[in-house]
């Protein structure tokens, strides 16, 4: 029998894109199907993957975060710095496999978070660096292998448990 592995990690990122704008519901829920296909199953995971493309924008907010707990999984609340972080990894990982552009991650990630997340500040200052291409010395192709090992530097960074940078300082 294959490994879920992949399954789960599809739809942890799918959650954490959804929930912080990236991605729309319906790729929740057709991230629930292929997690039961790949034999993860809890009876919140299968509600929400019988979500018609019509209900997914309403009814992912409220069977999300169940099926995410059941499967022990994390559901990230907008605007939390750990769900930031995480999102941040994914659309890296989308990145590194070949969804996105190095030049889209880093224009994406500066876009939506700017210079304010510590994590994704290299991030931001190669979008930049893409913006003044034609008054520097870099080349875009330079600029895109800056990206693709930041892109990896994130992806291997450890997880920083949500308790620590959710805290209030």
């Amino acid at each position: 029998m294959p490994s879920t592995e992949p399954a789960v990690r599809e739809l942890q990122d799918r959650a954490v894109l959804w929930s912080m704008g990236e991605i729309h519901a319906t790729a929740v829920v057709a991230a629930a199907c292929d997690a039961l296909v790949a034999g993860l199953d809890s009876p919140a995971l299968r509600i929400l993957a019988a979500c018609t493309r019509a209900e997914a924008d309403y009814d992912v907010p409220d069977l999300l975060p169940p099926a995410l707990d059941e499967l022990g999984l994390t559901f990230h609340t907008v605007g939390s710095v750990a769900g930031q972080e995480a999102a941040v990894r994914a659309l890296a990982a989308r990145m590194l496999a070949g969804e996105l552009t190095p030049r889209e991650l880093a224009f994406r990630i500066h876009q939506r978070f700017g210079h304010e997340l510590p994590l994704a500040e290299r991030l931001a200052e190669l979008d930049d660096e893409y913006d003044i291409l034609e008054y520097g010395d870099k080349t875009p192709a330079q600029v895109d292998a800056d990206v693709t090992a930041e892109a990896l530097r994130l992806v291997q960074h450890p997880h920083v448990p949500t308790e620590l940078t959710d805290a209030p300082t």
